[in-house]
């Protein structure tokens, strides 16, 4: 199996850090852009997209800032990360992305949460 590498994506998003923050970090939020339906239980997140379900351990917390998950059936260095970012001079904020992907499947996990955080922004409004 071809090794997964870590990469990064940053997409500016007009939203407070607070709103953006429940969008990526509560069940209800994530279910409005990124999956199909979310539950939370015991520190781990169900989401399903089309009756598929994957569940991911919420390892760290950040209010306001940060969410980072691990995928409870992948390798154990692989997590994804969604991170708020502000420009302290602009105030602009922006949505930092961190996955983990082989080389092969690079571009389609790029074009995924291109996808993805296109409908964010739209749900948004921003």
């Amino acid at each position: 199996m071809a090794e997964k590498k870590k990469f990064t994506l940053e997409y500016e998003v007009r939203s407070s850090p607070r709103i953006l923050y429940s969008f990526i970090s509560e069940p209800n939020g994530l279910s409005q852009w990124f999956a199909d339906d979310v539950n939370f239980r015991d520190q781990v997140y169900t989401f399903t997209w089309d009756d598929e379900q994957q569940k991911a351990k919420l390892v760290s917390i950040k209010e306001n800032k940060l969410v980072k998950f691990k995928w409870l059936d992948d390798e154990p260095q692989c997590y994804f990360e969604m991170e708020i970012v502000q420009d302290e001079l602009t105030n602009d904020v922006a949505l930092s992305i961190t996955d983990f992907t082989t080389d092969e499947l690079l571009a389609e996990k790029k074009l995924i949460w291109d996808n993805q955080i296109d409908y964010l922004i739209s749900v948004l409004g921003a």
